[in-house]
């Protein structure tokens, strides 16, 4: 009867693992799967590198804790890595084949090689927290060489699998924003706001007396281009421009303008006005931009029309959804604050890409869990407010005509 005893435990222990990795998977916890297990390993593992944690108070709180809720758990895991898990998930699956392409060349300390999971999870928490190569190898157990290959295999990755994540609007899209921006801030035939931000960068030593990336400020830079929805994200983008270089030098520079100069954007359904002249579709910018036709700036004049004060006024307010979006970018993905770059025009632009890609995924996903404190920042601290005087005459009228027609309804 022995025999048949072993036989009835090894059933019944075969039987509870069975049924133990049924109840993981259904919970989107199976071993290797992104799940339950994944994470509750990773956190063991960064809860005994701890003391060389360097990331922030709140990863080092949050690796900490012990038995969670659920609640508690995924607000562990969002503090982490700034998004949900579904989100996490989802960009697994993403870069899965090119992560994996060589399966077991990345392994931890101990030599347990890592998972798909690990190895974006190394990526992130390097793109989020800012850490040194070094401090976020020792805070989750791998070496900092691997923490560099990881991370830039991941950017590659993204690179090739997420860019329909950054694109512009299709037509009906663009009407979506359009109605966004009208029933918000009452600026009707409006697709987006423009708005730059500058990447800090160390001087390179190779180029002591290198100015073209000092910027106006006495830092040295890279700026960041962006055109920004109603609901913050990134329509469009343009980097790996020196600091040195304004916001209109920029914009002329850019694939943005050329499209928009030759009809190739904002050439959507057109606003009639009680006249009879039609207004094109446009985006609005600061002072610093020029006047455009597909680009209006705020009026800068002193005694202004009522008609040019209501447009200064909605203008004012529709705009800040740029400023908040790029300070929320700018906090969320630390690794670009620039303490460690030096000026790299071929890998930050590449780096400063994917970030964008991330912060619309995470956007679109609805799963934005934006800090109202970190929102309101400013992204370009002490910069002050570059002034532009150019004018196209075209781009004057439509101005007042637009001005004009806000208050006449």
């Amino acid at each position: 009867m022995a025999p048949l005893r072993g036989a009835k435990r090894r059933r019944k222990a075969a039987a509870e693992k069975k049924a133990a990795m049924a109840a993981a998977a259904a919970a989107g916890g199976a071993p290797g799967a992104g799940g339950g297990d994944w994470w509750d390993g990773f956190c063991m593992r960064m809860s005994g590198a701890r003391r060389s944690l360097c990331l922030s108070a709140v990863v080092v709180a949050a690796v900490r804790l012990g038995t969670l809720s659920c609640m508690e758990d995924a607000q562990r895991f969002e503090s982490i890595f700034k998004m949900p898990r579904r989100t996490f998930n989802y960009i697994c699956g993403l870069v899965k084949d090119e992560m994996m392409v060589r399966s077991s060349s990345y392994t931890f300390l101990d030599g347990k090689v890592l998972s798909l999971e690990d190895r974006v999870a190394v990526a992130l928490i390097r793109l989020n927290s800012g850490g040194s190569l070094v401090t976020v190898g020792s805070a989750v157990g791998v070496n900092h060489s691997t923490v560099s290959l990881i991370t830039w295999r991941f950017v590659e990755a993204m690179e090739e699998r997420a860019s329909h994540h950054l694109r512009w609007p299709d037509s009906s899209e663009m009407e979506k924003i359009k109605s966004m921006f009208e029933k918000i801030h009452g600026l009707p035939n409006c697709c987006g706001v423009i708005d730059t931000t500058h990447i800090t960068m160390c001087l390179s030593s190779a180029e002591p007396n290198c100015k073209v990336w000092l910027d106006h400020e006495k830092n040295y830079s890279m700026v960041l281009q962006a055109v920004i929805s109603p609901d913050m994200r990134f329509m469009d983008i343009v980097t790996g421009w020196p600091g040195s270089m304004k916001e209109s030098s920029i914009l002329h520079s850019s694939g943005l303008f050329k499209m928009c100069e030759k009809g190739a954007r904002l050439n959507g359904s057109k606003l009639a006005v009680s006249d009879g002249t039609e207004i094109g579709e446009y985006i609005i910018g600061d002072a610093g931009y020029p006047l455009l036709p597909w680009l209006l700036t705020p009026y800068q004049e002193n005694n202004l029309s009522d008609s040019k004060i209501e447009f200064n006024k909605r203008h004012a307010a529709a705009i800040t959804v740029a400023p908040r979006t790029l300070a929320s970018f700018k906090e969320t993905w630390k690794f670009l604050h620039g303490e460690m770059w030096r000026p790299d025009k071929h890998r930050l632009p590449r780096i400063i890409h994917v970030c964008c890609m991330l912060h619309n995924i995470i956007i679109g996903l609805q799963d934005a869990t934006m800090d109202e404190a970190n929102m309101w920042n400013d992204h370009d601290a002490n910069y002050k407010q570059q002034v532009c005087q150019l004018a196209d005459e075209n781009a004057v009228m439509v101005r007042d005509k637009l001005s004009e027609h806000l208050v006449s309804r």
